[in-house]
Parts: C-alpha cells; sequence; structure tokens
C-alpha cells in the first residue's frame, strides 16, 4: 500500500507543481486530512464501502467549496478508485517531496530543561549551515532524558542524552 500512496502523492505534486498551485494544493491537502482526522463520522462516510462513488463526490462537492481544481480531481480520482483511505499516507509522502522542493528540514531538539532560545537557534543555524537547508526549528522538554540534548534532523536522530550513555553503558556492563 505504501508504493500507492507514493504514486498518488507524486502525481499530485507534479501536476500542482506544473500548475504553479504547489502550497496552495498543501494547504488543503492537510486541511482535508486533518478533517478527516479529526471527524470519525466523516471518516466513515469518505473510507466505507456502503456508499456509493457518486454519494461520496456528491458529499465531497458539498464539503469543500472553492478548493483548487487541481485538488478536487485529485479527491475525486481517490474515490473512483477506491483510494480514499490512503490520504494520510498520500499526505505524509506529498509532505515529503514538498520538504525536498522547498529544501526545508524538521529539526527538533529535546533536552531536560528548558534551553535558551539563542541556544537552540545556534542549534538550529548551525544545522542549516551544513545541511544547506532552510530549518524548521522545534524544542521541547522531556525531563525522562535526565540530560543532554537529543537531536532530530529529518529522519537522522542524534540521542547525546544522559539517559543514552547509562543504556548503553548498562548493555558494556552487562556483557562483561
Amino acid at each position: 500500500m505504501e508504493e500507492i500512496a507514493q504514486v498518488y502523492a507524486r502525481s499530485l505534486f507534479e501536476v500542482a507543481k506544473e500548475r504553479g498551485v504547489l502550497d496552495q494544493v498543501k494547504e488543503q491537502l492537510d486541511q482535508f486530512a486533518d478533517a478527516l482526522a479529526k471527524n470519525r463520522d466523516l471518516a466513515v462516510f469518505f473510507f466505507s464501502p456502503y456508499f456509493s462513488t457518486e454519494e461520496k463526490k456528491s458529499g465531497l462537492e458539498r464539503m469543500i467549496d472553492g478548493a483548487d481544481p487541481v485538488f478536487m480531481n485529485f479527491l475525486q480520482a481517490l474515490l473512483e478508485r477506491h483510494r480514499m483511505p490512503a490520504i494520510f499516507r498520500i499526505r505524509t509522502r506529498f509532505d515529503h517531496l514538498w520538504e525536498e522542493e522547498n529544501k526545508r528540514l524538521p529539526v527538533e531538539v529535546t533536552s531536560a530543561v528548558e534551553l535558551d532560545q539563542s541556544t537552540v537557534q545556534s542549534i538550529g543555524d548551525r544545522i542549516g549551515e551544513h545541511t544547506g537547508r532552510t530549518v524548521e526549528l522545534s524544542s521541547r522538554v522531556d525531563p525522562d532524558i535526565l540530560g543532554g540534548v537529543v537531536l532530530r534532523v529529518g529522519n537522522f536522530i542524534l540521542d547525546a542524552s544522559i539517559r543514552n550513555r547509562l543504556n548503553q553503558l548498562r548493555k558494556q556492563v552487562a556483557q562483561a
């Protein structure tokens, strides 16, 4: 099923890019997927095989007003091919393509205590310099790491926390 999501996401991405509506389509895809995630009845309606494709298309027309034609055609294609349940995976794949296109890199800094904003920004700036990308920086506090920091840069995790070091030491002692 993952490759189905990839194919649909790439198709939507390429058409939206070609027509110059990439950011608008991304925003509409995000809003639609969020609405399905928040409203169980809506998700059941669009995902259920008990409703006909025509009923779903009619509901889609009533639900969405003023959407880009590229996005509406995409949703209708999903309905016709009974692929609407893949919408969340499609969104994830589309987001990755959009981040690549815009050279965005999500970075999350996790620490045991609240870090000074200038420290967090400095970490983000250094990562941006090394990668040549625009860093989307976020930070959070997790007292369970005890100390140090955990950096999540895209899909890569650098765990320099005391909890991680203690776990490694525990494994070494157990092996000895």
